[in-house]
């Protein structure tokens, strides 16, 4: 099914920005080094990144896999991959502005294709991973992660926790339709043997989520992710009134020093 709101998957203005400062080291991070990793152990030759971003997984797999191994990040979102092209790699990458569902490369052309926390905005997931099913050789992998339910995650839970306070005729549901609108194991693994892409392993894994203090998560979920369009059309002053809000939820749980909270995704693997 498409995304409920059409700007659910746009990624611009300054948000690509605030979203590499405050959001990949608050919870990308820590799943990039994982899923990098897994990349490795596979030995690819070749490995294409769909939903890059702002490059964290990208610039970990350019320093963990050989050189001779090349490398291609697309993104749909130029102004995302234009972040990530400045931010730079340990070696060099193609960077490529590219529709998941539908892939300009040919058919069998890469051994691994891997997306960190993309897969939760593709109209039609089912699609998607045929897409991939194409573009990789026999034998080849598909690696992705997905978000668990919000209620597993602790910060983004509180700071949505504060919205729906403030907004409670309407609140802003941009985390719960989107990065947090697909962890169900027995979809994901449906949606992957309808692309295509029957042979798979989806496991939960847990995480530590760590900032300075609260202003952080505030910042990175409100300012650097499309919830804050979804929070702006509420009104001029509506943004403030959010970051107030949140910040002082995020205070009350937390403390007034670093803070630091459970995180869990969903992390597939899945053999063409």
């Amino acid at each position: 099914m498409p995304p409920a709101h059409a700007n659910d998957s746009k990624f611009a203005g300054t948000i690509p920005q605030l979203y590499e400062r405050y959001l990949v080291p608050l919870i990308f991070e820590p799943y990039a080094v994982d899923i990098s990793r897994q990349v490795a152990r596979l030995s690819p030759g070749s490995v294409l990144e769909l939903a890059a971003g702002t490059g964290v997984v990208t610039r970990h797999l350019a320093s963990d896999l050989p050189a001779d191994v090349s490398i291609v990040a697309s993104d749909l979102n130029q102004p995302m991959l234009d972040v990530a092209a400045q931010r730079g790699t340990a070696r060099p990458v193609t960077w490529r502005q590219a529709d998941a569902m539908q892939l300009p490369f040919p058919d069998q052309s890469f051994d691994v294709v891997v997306c960190q926390f993309g897969v939760m905005f593709f109209p039609d997931r089912a699609k998607a991973y045929a897409e991939a099913a194409r573009v990789l050789r026999p034998g080849g992998y598909f690696v992705f992660n997905a978000w668990d339910r919000i209620e597993n995650n602790d910060m983004v839970s509180t700071v949505c926790g504060a919205l729906d306070e403030l907004f409670p005729q309407d609140p802003p549901r941009f985390m719960h339709r989107g990065p947090h609108g697909y962890f169900d194991r027995d979809v994901i693994a449906g949606d992957l043997a309808r692309g295509g892409l029957p042979r798979s392993d989806i496991a939960l894994v847990p995480h530590t989520s760590r900032a300075p203090s609260a202003n952080d998560p505030v910042l990175g979920y409100c300012h650097g992710s499309p919830l804050r369009t979804e929070i702006e059309a509420k009104g001029p002053d509506a943004l403030d009134r959010a970051t107030d809000k949140a910040t002082a939820a995020l205070l009350e749980r937390f403390g007034s020093g670093p803070v630091e909270g459970r995180i869990q995704a969903v992390v597939a693997i899945a053999r063409a």
